[in-house]
């Protein structure tokens, strides 16, 4: 599955790279990214691989969850590179995101940034269909409970999306990237054999 997923994310235009581990997958990242503004969505993935603290050591390192909104879409308009995770990645080359604010969407989709998707193995689904399902079935119930939200797919006993209507829905935009954006020629998708993030 692996490897035609990396294919078929090639034939759409991205720079896929796969790394057994997230140890790899993190000195890669701070061997192509020095002296640089980088702005970080709020990922798990990113936390498991510690990239905050390590690419801080020599670069200006901005992360999602720990900015005030408004400098965080400043430093995110601003940045040289941005870095976030997927939640869902099909065997055909699309990838799904679920946002609650939309940062995610936004800069990577039309940011003037080099941009890195970050993903473990276990994010990988058979198709489309099933990578949406995987978004709004798996990680965002996850992500609602990481936050201690009080919407039903973070309390029910069914982990699953319920498409409620309550303030603090943590679904309100999505995202399939289904070719490489025509103004970005270089963004790379990186893929770890590991289980990372939701």
């Amino acid at each position: 599955m692996v490897e035609t997923t990396l294919k078929n994310l090639q034939k759409r235009g991205y720079l896929p790279r796969y790394f057994e581990t997230k140890e790899e997958a993190a000195d890669y990242l701070n061997e192509q990214i020095d002296g640089k503004k980088v702005a970080m969505g709020g990922s798990v993935t990113s936390q498991e691989l510690g990239i905050f603290e390590s690419l801080g050591k020599h670069n200006d390192v901005y992360w999602h969850w720990r900015l005030d909104p408004a400098l965080q879409r400043q430093k995110e308009a601003e940045c040289d590179v941005y870095i976030c995770g997927i939640n869902a990645i099909s065997q055909t080359g699309e990838f799904v995101n679920i946002d609650g604010k939309g940062n995610r969407i936004t800069t990577s989709a039309y940011g003037d940034c080099k941009v890195y998707f970050i993903a473990g193995t276990n994010k990988l689904t058979p198709d489309l269909e099933s990578a949406i399902d995987r978004a709004k079935n798996v990680a965002a119930p996850r992500n609602a409970k990481r936050f201690h939200l009080k919407t039903p797919c973070a309390t029910a006993e069914v982990e699953k999306c319920y498409d409620c209507q309550v303030e603090q829905r943590i679904c309100r935009m999505m995202m399939v990237y289904t070719w490489s954006s025509s103004i970005k020629n270089d963004t790379e998708i990186i893929l770890i054999g590991e289980e990372l993030g939701y």
